[in-house]
C-alpha cells in the first residue's frame, strides 16, 4: 500500500495554523445511556438469534439519536473532528 500526502487537502492548510482537536472515547460515553438488550436490538435486529448488547457499532443504526447526541456533545466541548461509530467494524 502507497502512503499519499495531499498537501492541498483542507485539513493540511489548517494544521499549518493551528492545531486540531479529536474527539474521545465512544464507548465509555455509550455505556451512560444504560441501554439493554432492546435498546441495542431496536426494530432492525429484534429478531436476530444472538444477544446484541454491547455492539456499539449497531447503535449507528437503531439508536442513531444516542450517536448523534455524543457527537454533538463532542463539537460543543470544542473538538473539531469526530470519528465514526464503527470500533468493532476495523
Amino acid at each position: 500500500m502507497q502512503n499519499k500526502f495531499y498537501p492541498n487537502h483542507p485539513l493540511h492548510k489548517i494544521l499549518k495554523e493551528r492545531i486540531l482537536v479529536f474527539d474521545g472515547a465512544m464507548g465509555s460515553l455509550i455505556q451512560e445511556y444504560k441501554l439493554d438488550e432492546a435498546g441495542f436490538r431496536g426494530e432492525h435486529f429484534a429478531d436476530f438469534e444472538s444477544d446484541q448488547k454491547g455492539n456499539n457499532d449497531l447503535l449507528s443504526l437503531t439508536q442513531p439519536q444516542v450517536i448523534k447526541e455524543i457527537h454533538q456533545n463532542y463539537f460543543a466541548s470544542g473538538a473539531d473532528i469526530v470519528e465514526t461509530n464503527t470500533f468493532s467494524a476495523n
